[in-house]
């Protein structure tokens, strides 16, 4: 999990309702201000203010703590506004505490209760309700259309990747209290189709242990932790809770917790008994954990300080031993360990031990210790791919590894959030010149977002030739097959990305990051997915991926051209893509 810095943003939402309270006065700079909340709707809404100071704010019930974090309080008009939910408390009083805000300040009275309907949160069909004079929500000029990012707020990591009762679930770090990196909160998103993604209210949030770091979640099939109550699996959430973070938890340090629910993700329980793993080393974090059938124990894998990493095992995910440690992955970070066939030979596997900036090692694991065989290797070539995560638990009769990352220090002016994951991906070890590696692909699930397919077969592409002169679409997706013949190069420019490939220096660039590739027997087979924001190349069938974040220019055409001579199109498809927000 790592730190980032902020955008701008201007979030649009119905506000209805309005709050009973008591107004206790403005306080003096740097002392609180408190408010009493009589809760009669299911969402606090909040002012912010990019740049403004900062203040803490607390809401309480009967002395109890219920949410505490740091917040860009507007004091006059606001930049956005966000939301908090609050209806476990509804016919209940909570008071309302600000602490460090400027003499004479009104903000707290700008505060307010919606009723707007979870849905609000999620695109439907018939558009949503805008904030008055905004773009509506999901409809941002700078909202990603089939990439994953929060309604309102900063994102970074992906966590807890899991699948359960037919729906994948997200969550993701998350600050529900501005654009910045802060009050880490685990966010919370639902797909059935690894497309559509309909957001929830957030997961879990921050206490007297810390804020909440990344780490992983796994479906107790077996009740092993003794959660299951009722007919659901207990989905178990497997986290950092960050100490010295937050206003609670100063002095404490980093230690390892659990969360869980047994209404299939609705509702969430922290164990009482956390942290489940006290602190070992540095600012220990990440947990990945998975269940290991051939040993019959769960195992989590846990980054510890500097380049060092851990195992650790546990018969009920809350008592932890130590296994062993691994060798230099060449990163940091976000840990991942899971095992795949290779060339798709059941009877023939690896393990791949993971870092967050994707770096690897292939080898082998028995339950006891991993054993090394190569690596670390490189994966990513792209600028923004940081703390990639595999989904748990996805069952065998589909056999998928897939995996999603962060698309890190994106660029969103004026939108109500700030970052965006990559599209879902399907990792495969396959046999090399070089040895065994990872290739990547998107999901197929995708094409479903497909229309009306532009294609072209074997023709000649002559310097000046422009086959994509014709598409006007916005969201793409391309397969391309071309060879180059006795070209010296070949250039897409798909609105301000330019991606090219030079056959001399062995070498493709994609928004000007570079990744090393030889061409096979002449030719170059590349997919690209191109969003508003964003664009993922996937080359030599996922053996080189490179993802990165920019801002397209509506009014610039798309282009495919040879450079320096003749290149031939064995196969080009484009697609415009549908919006997943539809």
């Amino acid at each position: 999990m790592r730190r980032a810095t902020s955008r701008q943003c201007a979030l649009r939402v119905a506000l209805a309702g309005m709050l009973v309270v008591v107004f206790f006065g403005a306080a003096e700079a740097g002392h609180a201000a408190e408010r009493s909340l009589a809760v009669q709707h299911r969402w606090l809404l909040l002012p912010v203010k990019n740049g403004a100071q900062k203040v803490w704010m607390r809401l309480s019930h009967n002395g109890v703590a219920l949410r505490e974090f740091e917040i860009e309080l507007a004091d006059g008009t606001p930049d956005l506004w966000v939301a908090t939910e609050i209806a476990p408390w509804r016919g209940q009083t909570l008071r309302v505490e600000a602490d460090g805000l400027p003499l004479g300040s009104k903000a707290l009275e700008a505060l307010r209760q919606s009723d707007a309907p979870e849905t609000e949160m999620v695109p439907l069909a018939g558009g949503l309700k805008p904030f008055p004079g905004g773009q509506p929500l999901y409809r941002e000029t700078y909202r990603p259309q089939f990439h994953f990012s929060p309604a309102w707020g900063w994102t970074n990591d992906p966590n807890g990747l899991v699948y359960h009762d037919g729906q994948y679930h997200l969550f993701f770090q998350h600050n529900p209290y501005g654009v910045r990196w802060g009050n880490m909160t685990w966010g919370h998103a639902v797909s059935r189709d690894l497309v559509h993604w309909q957001q929830q209210p957030d997961a879990i949030h921050p206490d007297p242990l810390g804020t909440i770091f990344s780490g992983s979640a796994v479906v107790d099939h077996r009740n092993t932790a003794g959660f299951q109550s009722g007919q659901h699996k207990a989905i178990v959430c497997i986290y950092t809770s960050a100490g010295g973070t937050n206003r609670a938890s100063q002095g404490k340090p980093f230690t390892q917790s659990l969360a869980y629910s047994t209404d299939g993700g609705r509702s969430w329980t922290k164990y009482p008994g956390n942290p489940v793993l006290p602190h070992v080393a540095g600012s220990n974090r990440d947990p990945k954990v998975f269940w290991h059938a051939p040993s019959q124990q769960w195992v989590m894998a846990l980054y510890l300080d500097g380049p060092h990493y851990a195992l650790f095992v546990s018969p009920d995910l809350k008592q932890w031993r130590r296994l062993c440690d691994i060798p230099d992955v060449g990163g940091t970070e976000c840990p991942d360990l899971f095992e795949l066939p290779v060339d798709g030979r059941p009877d023939d596997t690896r393990w791949i031990f993971w870092a967050g900036n994707g770096n690897y090692l292939v080898g082998r694991f028995d339950g006891r210790t991993f054993v090394k065989e190569s690596g670390p290797h490189r994966s990513k070539y792209g600028a923004h791919d940081y703390a990639a995560q595999t989904f748990s638990d996805i069952p065998p009769s589909d056999g998928r590894r897939i995996q999603i990352s962060w698309m890190s220090g994106g660029s969103y002016p004026g939108m109500p959030f700030n970052q965006q994951m990559t599209v879902p991906r399907v990792l495969s070890l396959r046999t090399t010149a070089e040895g065994i590696r990872l290739f990547f692909e998107p999901v197929r699930e995708l094409e479903q977002l497909r229309g009306q397919e532009h294609a072209w077969h074997d023709m000649a592409l002559a310097p000046g030739d422009n086959p994509l002169a014709s598409v006007s679409a916005e969201l793409l997706d391309i397969e391309a097959d071309l060879e180059l013949a006795n070209a010296r190069g070949l250039r897409f420019d798909l609105r301000g990305a330019v991606i090219e490939y030079t056959p001399a220096e062995k070498r493709l660039t994609a928004l000007g990051q570079v990744a090393p590739l030889a061409l096979e027997n002449g030719r170059i087979t590349l997919r690209i997915l191109v969003d508003r924001t964003s664009v993922e190349v996937f080359v030599g069938g996922g053996r080189v991926q490179m993802a990165s974040c920019y801002l397209a220019d509506p009014k610039k055409p798309l282009r495919l051209e040879a450079l320096g001579g003749s290149a031939r199109i064995r196969s080009l498809r484009v697609w415009p893509l549908r919006s997943i927000w539809q």
